[in-house]
């Protein structure tokens, strides 16, 4: 009996000594409550879910998408991790957004270094003709839809050239493109609190080299949602700053606390900014001027955008026409009259007509659509101020006190193309001399 005693006993010893081992060899998160499991979706597929041995010694990404962080809320807000970043390493003044300035698109362009008109994401809706299909982001099946998504994203980039991959949201990363997905990946949810995501971020960067992620995707979406429901400079939206950069503070606290972390770069984006309608502005009703049937009219407030059920290029000339003969403060395009910064290019999925009102003025198809109008809204043309977005970056391989002007959103993969060390796809919009170029360092003489 005392030998079976003892037995039992020296297994509980030797199983607690090897839950302490592990125990030691864990990232220790940031105080706070902890985290629930989010669903998983982690897949083996691309890289396999394991480094390619080549791929073992190259640094770590993170990129972090505010969405809706106008580029002066850093500094006009109280935001002291985000200038933690940008003091110990590079700014940009703003980041200019693509054509629409809505999401969807511009998350993508990041990701893939494309103008929307090459990548195909050519707004949050939009058709699909050639498969008769209608792409939504409120759409679950859409959303999971790879052949929505043209280009190389990121993360697809890295999968195929061995390097792993992980993602808590970011726009294309819940749909297989070109058949693969980020190893591990998560389904869109606000639910999940930020702090949650954080948290799997710093688990995912925990593992072993072989199975660790080298590129992390991050989205906080509660600046967004409270500049659209209370106004950029609303008491609500300012603490919705702050929470963010709570959680990037937890973020890099834990990157801290990483055996590796001399080897962790990160950038912060958003994917445009967000401005406030003027008070006592009039909106444009589109229908008490033009016949609006055989159509899908897809708006916001700040845009309106119509795609006929037919290509029919003489009548979107002739709405475009007599909209802007009697519309003072907006300007109705078509693909062929669309500014040429804007990369239209003839791509079908754009609406046959965009109708573009200044900024802090509304359009909408109906009076019955007011509701359209938020507080605070973006879908203005790029060229806006106030749809200017943010970008700051830091780690081993940005050069530390660079401050550059604006910057575009698709010279942004170039840049972490230099960061990860991966080869570039065949086309991309994105020039690597006009970021990359000023930002990228090869680590040797950067300080922290």
């Amino acid at each position: 009996m005392i030998k079976s005693r003892n037995a039992r006993l020296r297994l509980v010893l030797g199983v607690l000594l090897v839950l302490a081992a592990a125990a030691a060899c864990t990232i220790r998160l940031p105080a706070g409550s902890e985290p629930t499991a989010a669903p998983a979706n982690d897949y083996a597929q691309g890289s396999g879910g394991v480094n390619a041995p080549s791929q073992r010694d190259k640094p770590y990404l993170v990129l972090v998408s505010i969405d809706g962080f106008r580029w002066d809320y850093i500094d006009r807000y109280p935001t002291p991790n985000l200038q933690r970043i940008a003091s110990n390493g590079a700014r940009a003044e703003r980041l200019l957004p693509v054509f629409p300035t809505l999401t969807f698109p511009n998350h993508y362009s990041i990701a893939t270094g494309l103008y929307p008109a090459h990548h195909g994401l050519t707004g949050n809706e939009f058709p699909d003709h050639s498969r008769n299909m209608w792409y939504s982001l409120k759409n679950r099946e859409m959303v999971e839809d790879g052949g929505f998504y043209g280009g190389q994203p990121i993360w697809v980039t890295a999968e195929t050239q061995g390097m792993v991959s992980a993602s808590f949201f970011w726009v294309g990363t819940e749909a297989a493109v070109n058949g693969v997905s980020p190893t591990h990946w998560r389904s869109f949810s606000k639910d999940i609190s930020g702090a949650e995501r954080v948290d799997q971020v710093l688990r995912w960067m925990a593992q072993p080299p072989a199975n660790r992620p080298h590129l992390y995707t991050l989205y906080f979406e509660d600046v967004d949602d409270h500049s659209h429901w209370y106004g950029p400079d609303a008491k609500e939206n300012i603490e919705a700053t702050g929470r963010v950069d709570a959680w990037l503070g937890r973020l890099l606290d834990g990157i801290d606390q990483l055996p590796y972390s001399e080897q962790v770069n990160i950038i912060v984006v958003s994917d445009h900014g967000q401005g406030p309608y003027l008070n006592g502005q009039t909106p444009f009703i589109l229908g008490d001027l033009v016949d609006l049937s055989g159509m899908t009219v897809i708006e916001g407030g700040s845009y309106l955008f119509m795609h006929f059920d037919h290509d029919d290029p003489e009548r979107a000339a002739a709405i475009a026409a007599t909209v802007n003969n009697s519309w003072q403060h907006g300007h109705a395009y078509t693909s062929a009259t669309a500014p040429a910064a804007w990369v239209v290019d003839g791509n079908p999925r754009f609406p046959d007509v965009m109708l573009i009102p200044e900024q802090g003025y509304a359009v909408l198809s109906s009076a019955e659509k007011a509701g359209k109008i938020n507080a605070g809204d973006h879908g203005w043309a790029p060229e806006s101020p106030a749809m200017h977005g943010l970008f700051i970056a830091s780690g081993p391989n940005v050069k530390p006190g660079v401050e550059l002007g604006p910057v575009r959103n698709i010279d942004i993969y170039p840049l972490m193309l230099s960061i990860l060390g991966l080869d570039a796809p065949e086309y991309i919009d994105g020039d690597p001399s006009r970021l990359s170029a000023k930002l990228y360092s090869d680590g040797e003489n950067n300080s922290k």
